[in-house]
């Protein structure tokens, strides 16, 4: 057993406990150069995060058109009622009409799915993955809320959307008396602050738990890239979006986590996830480790504490600002 202190939240204003952090599924498979696609691995970086403490888990139908998911649940099968178990809907799952999107009859397809491949009776946390223009979010919701009434859902979710929208998706839940959404995924991290000008806000004003994915930033916070290099390997070397994030103001705030870092003997990673951690709006970071090592470099983060005046030191550098085209990858 590993000897970690793991720290416990509620999922916004449910009564739903999770860890302060989220292991999140999406290398578990084998669709990008940067997976692990090795069953056994996962399986070792899923028992050591149990091993951890950490309860909450999250996936999606469309990683690896459900490889994680069932990776995911091989692993907790036997124990699955002391786990928490979020997945998401929206992407493309066929390629045909009705393939894909927030639809009625998509949603209610793909839940069953989901639940098949994840091998439980429901699911806890099911987050619609993207906004869909071309369906009305009230059908949407209908559709949640059946999942809820049903026993196949537990709580509703959502993921990476602009505030406007959001803030119609509660409304709209709230004048129908649908199951309303009770945490948001949102890209947020040092350098990715964007939706502190977004989303963040209609979250802390509706008690909407914040349950971040990207927190290192695709690994530019790990250190592990250079000014000036041409990543040849990690996610950088084969993903657009974070070769992006190769922006001087990125530089410049990589350099004061590494600079503060070393003056209180942690890592580039603890700086991050710490400063996340911090935000009372936060609820729980999604950390993607690769190997249990990293892991366990990620979990060290909870021990390491911030004050106020490094806070400020960490976010100088940076301006949030938010845009359709920034939110929407």
């Amino acid at each position: 057993m590993v000897d970690t202190d793991m720290e416990y939240t509620r999922l916004g204003d449910t009564g739903l406990e999770v860890s302060r952090l989220c292991l999140g599924c999406m290398n578990f498979g084998s669709d990008a150069p940067w997976m692990i696609d090795d069953r056994e691995q996962s399986e070792a970086v899923i028992e050591r995060a149990i091993e951890h403490g950490i309860n909450f888990f999250d996936t999606a139908n469309v990683y690896s058109r459900g490889e994680s998911e069932e990776i995911l649940g091989d692993a907790l099968d036997g124990r699955r009622d002391e786990h928490v178990i979020a997945t998401k809907v929206h992407g493309r799952m066929a390629n045909r009409p009705n393939g894909q999107g927030l639809s009625r009859r998509h949603v209610l397809e793909q839940a069953d799915a989901s639940l098949d491949r994840l091998g439980t009776d429901y699911i806890d946390l099911y987050q619609i993955h993207r906004w869909d223009d071309e369906t009305p979010i009230t059908e949407t919701l209908s559709a949640l809320d059946t999942l809820v009434d049903h026993g196949k859902v537990r709580y509703v979710g959502a993921s990476t959307m602009s505030g406007w929208q959001f803030t119609k998706a509660l409304y709209e839940a709230d004048v129908n008396n649908f199951e309303r959404f009770v945490s948001m995924q949102a890209e947020y991290n040092l350098v990715d602050r964007h939706e502190e000008a977004n989303v963040l806000p209609v979250c802390r004003d509706q008690n909407v738990g914040v349950v971040p994915w990207s927190p290192l930033a695709g690994g530019f916070l790990t250190g592990k890239y250079e000014r000036g290099e041409d990543p040849t390997e990690g996610r950088a070397a084969d993903d657009e979006h974070t070769r992006n994030r190769f922006t001087e103001d990125n530089w410049a705030v990589l350099d004061e986590v590494r600079a503060l870092a070393d003056e209180k003997e942690t890592t580039p990673v603890g700086i991050s996830l710490a400063w996340l951690l911090a935000k009372d709006v936060v609820d729980a970071p999604i950390v993607g480790p690769r190997t249990v090592e990293h892991l366990d470099e990620q979990v060290a983060a909870l021990s390491v504490s911030l004050s106020d005046d490094e806070i400020e030191r960490l976010e100088a550098p940076k301006t949030p600002v938010w845009s359709r085209e920034i939110g929407d990858v």
